[in-house]
């Protein structure tokens, strides 16, 4: 235990280890329980006991195993007052029986190792990490797509419900019927929580995918708060596409989405400025950008690449290459980047990428061109209430001159942007065509 501190240190801490902890002690509770509500009742108790002890007792050396214990003791005694019959108390005293069993800790003050429990299982079971084994057992087939990517979002990374809700366009009423439906789904047809045989993985590979990327795109550029990143949530969500694409050598879209991960996140410490405001991608200190991460992100597409069976997140990582490769802004290839967005615009035909195509456009053949796709979008109607709407129409009517229809826009992007991050240099960019007298 380290020196008992005060509440607002301890306030700090426990945050801290529940975005790092919150999915694997969720995870290793579903997978000894089988029982979702009960798993995230146990994980929540042990992070209250954790804010009534630690202002006392000190924060553990291993927090994350200390609550893991202190979480699975409470499931083991819920079980036990909860037992009806003798199958129950047989659960039970299994899941005390495997309290010392790959976990790598031996009591709750977490004076344990803390390791060897996940090799130890990924050796003796083919299968590497419990919340990637959760992971395809949220995305099972029986779910709606949606009802998959909620569920995995919501158990794994600990997003809250609103958070969800907002990422899919919904109410945070309706998303929580989604998440209740989903778990009592998953519940009563005795869905297994394990990864499926060779054969059957096609059909949850695509959701996967698909949280893990959500996941990265909401630790990239959050949907909410006055911060812009969480990185948390974009090394867990790199660290599980890992897993993945190991897993599944001969899936080339897991190495797709691994590359187009790792070719974003290289630019990660140079888009924040020291006051933690984006820096536009032109303006961006490129000494700053992770050669190590964006050459491997390089090499991991072209083994993907090789598998000739080009799919979404191929493409979107070939456009994060033209990006990461190019030395200087004005050395980066615009028209490769254009052409890309129209093959992506045929695979995944959605509203955000051809708002992305609309960028490009705008760049390689000039902002007119650009903004005359905007118009269409605008039209169309599927992006209305999206903040980068009004914001690339602004950036494109700036570039032309029209400062006035600019400032518009630019306004009607402040007031629909997610975080204060954004707010701000929305309003940077306003007070630019606006002049100094407007704030």
């Amino acid at each position: 235990m380290t020196a008992g501190g005060g509440s607002g240190e301890v306030e700090t801490a426990v945050a801290g280890v529940f975005r790092e902890e919150w999915g694997r002690i969720v995870a290793t509770l579903i997978r000894l329980t089988g029982d979702w509500d009960l798993a995230e009742e146990c994980a929540q108790d042990a992070f209250a006991r954790a804010l009534q002890r630690w202002p006392h007792d000190g924060v553990p050396r291993n927090p994350g195993a200390w609550l893991t214990v202190t979480a699975r003791n409470r499931a083991v005694d819920l079980l036990r007052r909860q037992a009806v019959g003798a199958a129950k108390l047989r659960e039970a005293a299994l899941l005390e029986a495997a309290s010392g069993r790959g976990s790598g800790v031996g009591t709750a003050d977490g004076h344990g190792d803390g390791g060897g429990g996940e090799e130890e299982r990924e050796a003796g079971s083919g299968v590497p990490d419990d919340r990637l084994r959760l992971m395809f057992t949220c995305c099972h087939p029986a779910l709606a797509f949606e009802a998959r990517v909620a569920l995995t979002l919501r158990t794994l990374a600990g997003l809250t419900t609103a958070e969800i809700a907002r990422a899919f366009l919904v109410s945070e009423e309706t998303m929580s019927k989604r998440l209740t439906r989903a778990k009592n789904k998953i519940r009563n047809a005795g869905v297994p929580y394990r990864v499926p045989p060779a054969r059957l993985l096609p059909e949850r590979t695509a959701s996967v995918l698909g949280v893990l990327y959500l996941l990265f795109n909401e630790g990239y550029a959050a949907g909410s708060g006055a911060d812009l990143l969480r990185r948390d949530l974009t090394a867990e969500a790199v660290r599980l596409a890992r897993l993945l694409a190991r897993s599944m050598p001969d899936e080339p879209e897991a190495g797709g989405l691994l590359a187009l991960m790792l070719l974003h996140d290289a630019r990660r410490t140079a888009r924040l400025d020291a006051a933690g405001e984006p820096v536009p991608l032109e303006e961006q200190d490129r000494t700053r950008w992770d050669a190590a991460a964006i050459a491997e992100g390089v090499r991991v597409l072209e083994d993907a690449l090789l598998l000739r069976r080009p799919g979404p997140y191929q493409v979107q990582a070939a456009i994060a290459a033209c990006h990461a490769t190019a030395a200087t802004a004005a050395e980066t290839d615009w028209a490769q980047i254009a052409a890309l967005y129209g093959v992506l615009s045929r695979l995944v035909p959605s509203a955000v990428v051809g708002l992305n195509r609309a960028v490009a456009v705008g760049m390689a053949e000039g902002p007119a061109a650009g903004l005359a796709l905007v118009e269409r979008l605008e039209a169309a109607g599927e992006l209305d209430g999206y903040h980068l709407l009004p914001a690339t129409r602004a950036d494109l009517l700036r570039r032309l001159g029209r400062a006035d229809e600019a400032a518009a826009a630019y306004r009607a992007a402040i007031g629909l942007a997610p975080t204060g991050a954004e707010r701000r240099y929305l309003a940077r960019r306003l007070a630019e065509v606006t002049g100094p007298r407007i704030s």
